[in-house]
């Protein structure tokens, strides 16, 4: 059995909103997961990361006035350190994530989760 696809969502995002309908013209009405509200565990976030080919740093929002107030610019943060630091603080989290046939794809462009649907 595959697994369903999903969107870390905030509709607020206007790329969030375009990748949503993007995924839904394709017929697929995937699992949304309102990150800001239901943010997702380390292992879910380390599970993210593999299929992105990405590190944590490269996933987070680091122009949001949280990433500096945190000093999450600090190069000697653990990789460990800085994926607790997105759950703790989901706006960190870069958006839209798609999860798709066992790849995963950032919407920005939204087209770009087109390759893995």
């Amino acid at each position: 059995m595959t697994e369903p696809t999903r969107i870390f969502h905030n509709p607020r995002c206007s790329k969030s909103r375009q990748t949503l309908e993007l995924i839904q013209q394709k017929g697929i009405e995937p699992e949304i997961i309102r990150y800001l509200e239901t943010p997702p565990t380390e292992q879910e976030l380390l599970h993210i990361l593999d299929p992105l080919g990405c590190e944590p740093r490269q996933l987070m929002r680091t122009k949001e006035s949280e990433y500096k107030e945190q000093g999450l610019d600090n190069p000697e943060l653990s990789r460990e350190q800085l994926v607790k630091a997105m759950v703790a603080t989901p706006k960190l989290i870069e958006r839209p994530i798609v999860l798709a046939n066992g790849k995963a794809a950032i919407g920005r462009p939204p087209e770009s989760v087109l390759e893995i649907l």
